[in-house]
């Protein structure tokens, strides 16, 4: 499965960045506007959250792409404030609902790593393709 990586600097400017760079590599694949918001919301996450914001930080960013699955895995540089988790903030709340918004586009998310640097990584999968049926004799 072809992978592309790309690392942008930890600038808040970058996540329109991210987002172009995501739409103009899945180029037209059935989960590239889903896989476009997920990467904005953990880029954001990251920069938010923990030393990928700071003035030196960076964050990173693969895509694995098939016909059937994307997989989006952003890295943070570490130094965390807060581990990686879905919240349920109440309605009036401005933040607080990306992660969960990932975790319901998304078939799998996994979240891998300490205050050194996580990785969030989110999955999506499309249905098998039906085969064709077999002609009888």
């Amino acid at each position: 499965m072809p992978t592309h990586r790309r690392t942008f600097p930890g600038e808040p400017q970058q996540l329109g960045a991210v987002r172009s760079w995501t739409r103009a590599t899945l180029n037209g694949h059935p989960h590239s506007e889903d896989a476009e918001l997920i990467v904005t919301e953990l880029g954001t996450n990251a920069l938010m959250h923990t030393a990928s914001g700071d003035p030196a930080g960076a964050f990173h960013v693969t895509l694995t792409v098939s016909e059937l699955t994307v997989t989006i895995a952003v890295t943070d540089s570490g130094d965390a404030k807060t581990s990686p988790a879905v919240q349920h903030p109440s309605p009036n709340a401005t933040h607080g609902r990306g992660l969960g918004m990932v975790t319901t586009l998304a078939h799998r998310v996994l979240v891998q790593g300490d205050d050194s640097g996580r990785t969030v990584t989110a999955e999506l999968r499309s249905p098998a393709k039906l085969q064709e049926p077999t002609p009888c004799s």
